[in-house]
């Protein structure tokens, strides 16, 4: 019986462990949230997220197009422009976040009174 309890668990942990690799930091949702809000250029995702910094957007932004929740454009122009966009497989995020955001509420009220 033990041994199913462990596999029950590994079973729902790992799912979650796969998420969280993708998802977790202090960066990941912002900068998702800045690109769905509308923001496509790489300063104005940065100027949308107080105190990140250049290096780590960049890194962010790497790893987020890696997993397919963002794509990349460079348009062949002088200056080159480069955008970001949300893929659609990045909308699949938005009850994450949504309930997140309520969590966050509620536990502000739970926590510190307001």
């Amino acid at each position: 019986m033990d041994k199913l309890k462990y596999i029950e668990c590994t079973n729902a942990l790992l799912p979650v462990r796969d998420a969280l690799e993708v998802i977790s930091g202090k960066w990941k949702l912002p900068i998702i949230i800045s690109i769905m809000a509308g923001n496509k250029r790489f300063r104005e995702i940065e100027r949308s997220i107080p105190k990140i910094t250049t290096k780590v957007l960049a890194k962010e932004l790497k790893d987020l197009e890696e997993n397919k929740l963002i794509k990349r454009t460079v348009h062949d122009s002088f200056p080159v422009l480069i955008e970001y966009s949300a893929q659609p497989y990045a909308s699949t995020l938005q009850t994450v976040i949504t309930a997140l955001r309520d969590w966050g509420v509620n536990h502000r009220k739970e926590v510190l009174g307001r």
